[in-house]
């Protein structure tokens, strides 16, 4: 075999072996779960496939002496050092429009959830009480959604696919976004909002859609909380990291906002944290981009990136394409 691609994450890749072999490469999947796993298991791969489980920081990218690519599979690609990838001439890749539907659809069903109380009725029925048309059922408010405003903060992909299904409820958009442009929302019939405070104050529902970047890490905290409806609810799709978790408990428990619908914590999977233990919180284990037909994708996609850098073509799902010319001179010319 020409090549060695490691899969370092947990989960088997069923279209590597046979796409991988047909460029002359040894497949290899064990799940790395430390830096001297990583190291140890893809020192000497030619390319890695990873996920948002492993990480990938200076130490580990240095010592992959024959890496040319890491091909993340999912959309974001946080867990690795872009940079020190990008000095050692190494292209990361991810899958940008992946399961745009499904994490849309998964974070328009946390917010019917959140505002029909569906979580809690379902636990007050099952423990034996009778509600019927009795309010008050539930701890906290009732509202029909319509006239209600939902708050994007990040505008990319998936916000954009939500954006029209939120609507058919009858929700108002509004967006913020520092890093897109005012024409970027034209034609979706919602208004951009110039302050993320602002957005806060307004919003019933705030659902988080931005990367996880030094300047996003612990983007709401308390002063952020508190500054959101006491009836609002926080939805997070996006990052666990976005949110500063002790900031969220004491705002879940202390009253500065209604609850909070949760596909990502931090750390990841966390079963443990005490935000899982109160009521007012929906947790659903970072889920949100799986469908029947999404997972087969993205699997094929990744692979599909990791055989065309081995084959000296580039990348089609490439987060860091000024690694160009330090490839090239490390690798040589690609096509």
């Amino acid at each position: 075999m020409r090549f060695k691609v490691v899969n370092a994450s947990p989960l088997e890749n069923s279209y590597a072996p046979e796409m991988l072999r047909k460029i002359g490469a040894e497949y290899v999947h064990k799940a790395c779960w430390s830096d001297d796993e990583l190291i140890e298991t893809a020192h000497d791969a030619d390319g890695v496939i990873s996920s948002p489980v492993e990480r990938y920081p200076r130490r580990v990218i240095e010592k992959l002496t024959r890496c040319r690519v890491i091909s993340n599979m999912g959309v974001g690609y946080d867990t690795i050092d872009v940079d020190a990838a990008t000095e050692h001439g190494i292209c990361v890749c991810h899958v940008p429009d992946y399961c745009m539907d499904e994490v849309s659809e998964h974070t328009m069903a946390l917010i019917l959830t959140c505002a029909r109380q569906i979580v809690a009725i379902n636990r007050i029925m099952k423990g034996g009480t009778l509600i019927r048309l009795q309010p008050p059922w539930v701890e906290g408010p009732v509202f029909k959604l319509r006239g209600q405003t939902l708050g994007l903060v990040g505008f990319g992909r998936i916000p954009r696919t939500l954006v029209h299904k939120a609507q058919g409820f009858g929700l108002k958009v509004i967006v913020y976004d520092p890093f897109i442009s005012p024409t970027s929302v034209v034609g979706y019939d919602v208004e951009m909002i110039e302050k993320l405070n602002q957005l806060l104050r307004q919003s019933d529902f705030v659902s988080a859609h931005t990367p996880l970047t030094e300047e996003t890490a612990h983007m709401f905290g308390t002063k952020q909380f508190k500054r959101m409806k006491p009836t609002a609810y926080f939805i997070n799709t996006a990052r666990g990291g976005l949110v500063d978790q002790e900031a969220l408990f004491e705002a879940l428990t202390e009253g500065y906002i209604a609850g909070a619908a949760l596909d990502v914590i931090d750390p990841e999977l966390n079963l443990e944290s005490p935000i899982l233990k109160l009521d007012n919180v929906i947790y659903t284990g970072h889920s949100g981009y799986y469908s029947e037909t999404s997972l087969p994708e993205q699997h094929r996609r990744v692979v599909q990136d990791v055989a065309l850098v081995l084959q000296g073509k580039w990348p089609r799902g490439w987060a860091n394409p000024q690694v160009k010319g330090r490839f090239i001179a490390r690798w040589g010319k690609s096509q």
